[in-house]
């Protein structure tokens, strides 16, 4: 081939192109200009500015209107006690559970306040969950270490943080206490250094089962290894939180300082005196997602803390049955656990749940527009946190327009430790109530018996109230 008929084969060189300034993949010294000069040119950025520099974005987003709209009044209101506080601790669950069962045994006794213990229920939730854990190890010895699976039992196996299901399958198993027969200790209230180190031991014992089963030890010989296992565990958490009584003696006065005393067990204190019928208790959910038809029950793999306790299970419903059955509840007298993510757009100080009483998107000249949908599927919303509805305003057309919400916090934020949660706040942050089932409509109770979906380890509705 000659070099002249070489170089009509020959493609020509391609020109690159010229890529627009305002398309560029950097951060060009153009760009930085344009937003400079967008930002200088409104006053009231500058006026925004002053105020964030000065006072923190969220002081700055306060609408003071909507702080008077959302009164600490309510036409449904129940007496439950003086407000919790679970300190430095991820026990929201355990303390809403609890202030839900504390308020039976108040009015057995007709007492002005009393509360139950968390630290019970805490040694034996990190217990359990440290057996649930190596259980779930010995059930997944041949999965990748690398892989998703691993991942996901590795990264926090005893956390604090649980779901009313969890909570109910321990009291079927441990009864409660009054807090007096097992006080808060140092490391009930504030928890991270018992997590540290049981959390060290439980992927030392992954580590072991695993090197073990690989070397070809038996089922019966690597279960004999994890019996030592939890052993130690037992160790560590009565150094830690003291011993759990088998049997107590409790004293105390009523509202006539009449004096009693009670001689009991856990289970049968929880059977004679709270005696709530857990299993009439459902869990209802508002996933408003693709991925989970309403009208279908819902479990999620892995997520519990009982080996042979029952997995969690919930009934997805739109969020007006939420309100509708929590409303039923309360007005019957009895207060409802439900679960929400309570950073989103609240005022800690107030003690709010508003989404008009924050308005970042005022101070900052855009909007934030992701729906409830949106929110759970791209990671922004999920259920992290615990509380007890005891109250609830009905306004004049029927439906309700603000609820009181029993936090576990302390006394220093809200009225006395009680906040207010606006009906608006409900729909779009509120994800799971639990309800007896004698308020739910016959059509819901059916719905219940349902085979569950399993849901994905890692599933927005496997997250843990803390």
């Amino acid at each position: 081939m000659s070099t002249e008929q070489k170089k009509k084969n020959e493609k020509p060189a391609r020109v690159p192109a010229t890529v627009p300034a305002e398309l560029s993949p950097s951060l060009t010294a153009a760009m930085l200009t344009q937003f400079e000069q967008d930002f200088s040119c409104k006053s009231a950025y500058a006026s925004a500015m002053n105020a964030a520099v000065k006072n923190g974005i969220g002081a700055s987003c306060i609408d003071y209107e909507e702080t008077r709209f959302c009164q600490n009044n309510f036409s449904v209101s129940l007496d439950a006690g003086e407000v919790t506080n679970q300190k430095q601790s991820g026990r929201c669950w355990m303390f809403a559970a609890l202030n839900t069962m504390r308020q039976r045994v108040m009015k057995k006794f007709k007492l002005k306040n009393m509360e139950l213990s968390q630290s019970y229920p805490l040694f034996w939730d990190k217990l359990e969950k440290s057996n649930w854990f190596l259980e779930n190890i010995l059930s997944t010895l041949d999965e990748p270490l690398e892989g998703r699976i691993m991942h996901h039992l590795l990264a926090d196996p005893v956390a604090d943080g649980g779901q009313w299901d969890m909570f109910a399958d321990l009291v079927q198993k441990y009864g409660v206490i009054p807090q007096e027969a097992m006080p808060e200790s140092f490391d009930s209230s504030a928890t991270k250094d018992l997590t540290k180190y049981i959390t060290l031991k439980l992927r030392e014992g992954a580590m072991r089962l695993r090197g073990e089963h690989a070397q070809g030890k038996s089922a019966a010989e690597l279960r004999l290894l994890k019996n030592g296992m939890m052993n130690e565990i037992y160790r560590i958490l009565c150094i830690s939180l003291g011993k759990p009584p088998a049997a107590f003696t409790w004293e105390t006065r009523d509202k006539d300082d009449k004096f009693i005393r009670i001689t009991s067990t856990p289970q049968e204190f929880f059977k004679k005196y709270v005696g709530m019928k857990l299993d009439d208790y459902v869990s209802l959910i508002n996933a408003p997602t693709k991925d989970k038809p309403f009208y279908k029950t819902y479990t999620v793999r892995f997520l519990g803390n009982i080996a042979g306790g029952k997995p969690v299970r919930y009934l997805n419903l739109p969020i007006d049955e939420l309100k509708k059955a929590a409303c039923a509840q309360l007005s019957a007298g009895e207060s409802v656990w439900f679960g929400s993510d309570v950073q989103q757009w609240f005022l800690k100080t107030e003690g709010l749940l508003s989404i008009k009483a924050v308005r970042p998107d005022l101070l900052f000249d855009t909007v934030f527009p992701l729906t409830k949908e949106q929110r759970l599927d791209y990671r922004e919303s999920l259920m992290t946190h615990a509380m007890t509805f005891t109250g609830v305003n009905i306004a004049d057309d029927g439906k309700p327009n603000r609820w009181r919400v029993e936090n576990s916090w302390g006394k220093d934020v809200g009225k006395e430790g009680y906040w207010v949660m606006s009906d608006e706040w409900f729909s779009e942050f509120t994800y799971q109530v639990v309800i007896n089932k004698k308020y739910l409509t016959k059509k819901q109770r059916d719905m219940l018996e349902q085979k569950p979906i399993e849901l994905a380890p890692w599933d927005p509705m496997g997250s843990l109230a803390i």
